[in-house]
Formats: C-alpha cells, sequence, structure tokens
C-alpha cells in the first residue's frame, strides 16, 4: 500500500509540475506575439516552431491571451494548481469580474465536470434551441480561383457527430504525421536552418481531415484503399502538354490550373476524346496511364509507401510521372515514383522537383532551389531537469498543488447554478 502512495504522490506532484511548466510556455507565446518580430499568424508561427497542429496552437494563443485579464486563475496555472484543460475551459467564460468565483468552481470540480457545468451554462434556451433547427443550413460555392467555399450550420445534435468524425480523422492525420518524423540532431547547421525558413509548411491537419472523411465517403469496395478517389478531368491536349491554351475544367466543378490537370492525369484513367465546335467526334478506349502490373512493381519498389522524406503515408497513394506523359515521359518504373496526395500537390502547384540523390534514392528541391529538409524534433526532455526548473523558479510543489476536485458526483444544476451566481 506505501508503494502505491508513492506512486500517486509522485504523479499528483509531476502533473503540477507540468501545469507550471504549461503556464510557462503558454506565457512565452504571449510574450513572443509582444515582440512583434514574429510572422503575422501567431498561431502558424507557434504551430511550426512547436511541432503541434495549428488548432492546438490557435488554441494556445486563445487561452495566452484571455489569462491577461484574469489574474487569479493565471496566478494558479503558473503555481502548478491548475491543467491546461482546466485553464482552456475557464478562459472560455470568465472575466475580470468571475475570475476569482470561477477559480473556486474549478478547485471543487474534475476537468470534465468543470467542462461540462461551463458548456450547460452557455448553453442557449430551448426555444433558441428550437431557432437552431429552423435555421440550419449547407451551403457553398466555387470561387474564381477554383477553391471551394463552403458553409456550414447545424444543430448540437448533428454538429457533435460531424465534429466527432473530424477528430477521428484528425487523430489519424495527426498519427500519420507523427510516425513520419525522422530523428535527427537537436543542433541544426545554418544550411538546415535557411532550407527549414524556405520549407513550405504542412497542410493543415483540420483541411486534411475534411478531405480524409469526403475520401472515406467516396472510397470504393473494389478500388484499393492505397490509391486516392477520383474526379473526372476535362482538358484539351494544347493545355495539358503547355503548348498553348485550351479547356481545363473538372466535371461538375471549376475551371483549373493546367498543371493541377497534370497531377491528377499522372496516375489516372484515360479516356481520348476528338471533338469539333464542342461536339465529340470520336472516343477512344478507357485506359489507365499506370497499368495495374506496373503499379504493382512501383508499390513493391516504393513499399507501397510516399516517397517525401520522412513521410510513411500507405493510403491514397499517386504513381507520380517524373517526366510528365504530357510532355513525352514514359509510362515506366524508373520514370514513376510514389507521392501521397498532399506531397503529390506540392511537386505539381507547390513548384518541387524530384531528382535523383547522388547517395542514392530520391530528394526534393522547392521552387526556390533549396533542398526539402528533414524535420527538426525537439531536445529529449527530463523529468529531473523540469522539477529543477520550477524550484528555481521559485515554486513550491508537491502532491497536494494540483486541484483535480473532489470527485464526489456532479451536480449539475447547482454547478451552473454557481456560474450564474459568479457571473452575475
Amino acid at each position: 500500500m506505501r508503494a502505491r502512495e508513492c506512486l500517486e504522490d509522485e504523479l499528483a506532484t509531476l502533473t503540477a509540475h507540468i501545469n507550471a511548466a504549461t503556464a510557462r510556455w503558454v506565457e512565452l507565446v504571449r510574450a513572443a506575439s509582444e515582440e512583434g518580430a514574429l510572422a503575422d499568424d501567431l498561431a502558424k508561427w507557434v504551430a511550426f516552431r512547436c511541432g503541434i497542429p495549428g488548432r492546438e496552437a490557435r488554441e494556445v494563443v486563445r487561452v495566452a491571451e484571455a489569462l491577461q485579464e484574469l489574474p487569479a486563475i493565471r496566478a494558479a496555472f503558473a503555481r502548478g494548481g491548475l491543467t491546461f484543460a482546466k485553464v482552456r475551459a475557464l478562459t472560455r467564460v470568465a472575466t475580470p469580474a468571475s475570475d476569482e468565483g470561477l477559480l473556486d468552481l474549478a478547485t471543487a470540480l474534475t476537468a470534465s465536470q468543470l467542462e461540462r457545468a461551463l458548456r450547460a451554462f452557455r448553453r442557449i434556451a430551448a426555444e433558441e434551441d428550437r431557432e437552431t433547427h429552423e435555421l440550419e443550413y449547407v451551403d457553398y460555392h466555387w470561387a474564381e480561383d477554383g477553391s471551394l467555399y463552403l458553409r456550414a450550420r447545424l444543430p448540437a445534435e448533428d454538429g457533435t457527430l460531424l465534429v466527432r468524425a473530424l477528430e477521428t480523422a484528425r487523430h489519424q492525420v495527426r498519427a500519420r504525421r507523427r510516425a513520419a518524423e525522422v530523428a535527427e540532431s537537436a543542433d541544426a547547421t545554418p544550411a538546415e536552418e535557411v532550407a527549414a525558413q524556405a520549407f513550405e509548411p504542412p497542410r493543415s491537419v483540420q483541411v486534411e481531415a475534411l478531405v480524409e472523411i469526403a475520401r472515406a465517403a467516396l472510397a470504393s469496395t473494389g478500388e484499393p484503399e492505397s490509391r486516392a478517389p477520383r474526379v473526372t478531368v476535362h482538358v484539351d491536349a494544347l493545355a495539358l502538354s503547355g503548348e498553348g491554351a485550351g479547356r481545363s475544367e473538372l466535371e461538375d466543378g471549376p475551371v483549373i490550373s493546367a498543371e493541377t490537370a497534370r497531377r491528377l492525369g499522372c496516375d489516372a484513367e484515360a479516356v481520348t476524346t476528338i471533338e469539333r465546335d464542342g461536339l465529340p467526334l470520336s472516343v477512344g478506349r478507357a485506359r489507365r496511364t499506370v497499368p495495374p502490373a506496373l503499379r504493382r512493381l512501383l508499390e513493391a519498389r516504393d513499399d507501397g509507401t510516399c516517397r517525401w522524406p520522412g513521410c510513411e503515408r500507405r493510403r491514397f497513394l499517386d504513381a507520380h510521372h517524373r517526366t510528365h506523359w504530357a510532355h513525352g515521359g514514359e509510362t515506366s518504373l524508373g520514370n514513376l515514383v510514389l507521392l501521397c496526395s498532399h506531397h503529390h500537390r506540392l511537386v505539381h502547384e507547390g513548384g518541387y522537383a524530384v531528382e535523383d540523390d547522388p547517395a542514392g534514392g530520391l530528394r526534393f528541391r522547392n521552387r526556390h532551389g533549396v533542398l526539402c529538409p528533414s524535420i527538426p524534433r525537439s531536445p529529449p526532455g527530463s523529468c529531473d531537469e523540469l522539477v529543477a526548473l520550477n524550484q528555481r523558479r521559485g515554486l513550491t510543489i508537491g502532491p497536494t498543488t494540483n486541484r483535480n476536485g473532489h470527485g464526489d458526483e456532479l451536480d449539475l444544476e447547482l454547478a451552473v447554478a454557481a456560474a450564474q451566481h459568479i457571473a452575475a
């Protein structure tokens, strides 16, 4: 029993140390914004520099801003008394007037109880809830540049389903990205630092999660999971080869660039149609630009994985023609390389070049001529160093520092009434 108590005390104490370190991290984010020397979008900079998804970075920036007006919650967080989960929930509703009162509520409730109580506190009235159902809609339109604008308003229960699907897809995307990270030394050379500055940041995790849901919905049981769902493109030969202007558009969709059409045509089923005055004269047989037998050889050679440095994605892979077939490139094993849809887009629309590495394999160079760097990783951490750092900051942390709540059964009505009284 004594060993278990020691284990629990160590766990609780370390949690408080992590709380204090997280509070310091949030303060540094705020300090970085005040320096004024960062990029215009602080959240993007935090996401890149700290190696976290954009959505989490935006939440950190929001919390950092909100805490400036909440001295009691901010101080409790800095002492290690509150977890980031509790602080995140509090900063959504707290004001300077309710700062101390909500802090007392947070110390009495567990993190999940606090989030539930504050969600209920913010919940709209029943009449407004009915109006929400009446106002539901999903709308979209194609912009002039070909991008899709999507807007929606859903009732709470339907919105929860969509958010849950997005969260599931987001976790899958994050897991793939974590698995794709390449281990390297924490000390980067000057050349690597220049390359990192020129490197195009990864696609938004939330955007990729939404696309992941669409792909899953369109996936055919007869199509291998490793291949991306297809769309139909109408493109003139002159536009495809780059020798002149011509039609280039998605079926039932907007006009697209010829480069996008070439990317989509790298690994597709092609149908040749000869037209005159907009009317088809003859239609050829459908054929795959990469025959199934060659596709199997390609997947075996590339181990069924995207060849981009550090990417280990195995789903929705395209067979990229290094020299496009519209430019006379052969559909041969030596001219093909497997790329995931994201990195395939970087090669075409992003202007990256694929070239042979003198040491063997492939390397990718951006449109400025800078080689794609491996992803820098933070130096390894140490619990002892964290504890020593907090001690140097004058913090006294023990098993009871973290205010994790009483753990009693939640009386939601009483908790909401307390929040209303504090906010009044």
